[in-house]
């Protein structure tokens, strides 16, 4: 899904520096201007060398330009050609929408999650799923809440991934907040002091008693970072998600991601250390066996 972002970005730039609209775009591509429009918006929709090159003329393209649209699509094409994401296995247990998400997380070599309720997906038990997922889902089936468990374990391969690095960021409040039985909590606590030593994982908790309230105006978010694509070396724009009660919203223009980037370097300089937070859990999960 990078290439198809990068290539997208990279039309809207274009378009916009001609004061063409989308409409206009779509004449010169020879498709809708909704076909087109997902063009920009990075979703799967075919492109073909015709389509690029025809564009490029419109857009008054560099040579470099335009080697470097062809180039991207060089890249959705070795994509594809790779095969759909292992998230197709379990279509009938993503919400809608949320392959995207996990596109995403499957993509990103940096997460950085910042929660003032529950623990990111990425660091939950099983039972501790278990017990949301049933909250969510009180008419649901047996069988429907250990598809929604499956799906959640298998998310969390991406923690093996070399090179991959997930941050998390907890208000103590994550901690505090008792989901499912005393034992279960008490196993999500011990889980996390665990996690907390793997590579690559780093939790800090900003504890209740920090006066300031960096973090809280925002609420929850995800910021998932990229590597530069393989072929064409484009560096590929954070991309900022915000889960809500109809759907999740993703953030993706620049001045936006930068607001969340900046709450996520606030936030950083009020949570505690490493160290410090494994304590602070360390407490809790002693109150929540006592």
């Amino acid at each position: 899904m990078l290439p198809r972002r990068a290539l997208g970005q990279q039309l809207r730039k274009m378009r916009e520096r001609n004061d063409m609209s989308q409409a206009a775009a779509a004449r010169v591509a020879e498709t809708s201007p909704q076909t087109y429009g997902r063009l920009e918006d990075g979703l799967v929709t075919k492109v073909t060398d015709l389509v690029l090159n025809a564009l490029s003329n419109a857009f008054r393209a560099t040579d470099e330009e335009r080697r470097l649209l062809l180039d991207l699509a060089v890249e959705i094409r070795t994509t594809t050609a790779s095969g759909a994401g292992w998230w197709r296995a379990y279509s009938d247990a993503i919400a809608q929408g949320f392959d995207h998400y996990l596109a995403l997380e499957e993509a990103a070599t940096w997460v950085t999650s910042w929660q003032t309720t529950v623990v990111p997906g990425l660091l939950q038990t099983r039972e501790y799923r278990r017990a949301l997922t049933w909250a969510l889902l009180p008419n649901g089936s047996p069988a429907e809440v250990e598809r929604q468990l499956d799906l959640v374990t298998e998310r969390q391969n991406s923690l093996e991934r070399e090179g991959f690095r997930f941050e998390a960021l907890l208000y103590e409040s994550v901690i505090r907040r008792r989901v499912g039985s005393s034992s279960v909590i008490s196993e999500q606590i011990g889980h996390l002091l665990e996690l907390s030593e793997a590579p690559g994982v780093e939790i800090r908790v900003v504890p209740f008693g920090e006066a300031n309230p960096v973090g809280l105006v925002a609420n929850s978010f995800v910021l998932f970072s990229f590597p530069p694509l393989p072929t064409s070396r484009l560096g590929t724009p954070p991309v900022a998600y915000m889960e809500g009660l109809t759907g999740g919203l993703y953030v993706e223009r620049d001045a936006e991601v930068s607001r969340f980037s900046r709450e996520a370097s606030l936030i950083r300089r009020v949570a505690l250390s490493p160290m410090a937070s494994r304590d602070l859990m360390l407490r809790a999960l002693k109150e929540f066996g006592s």
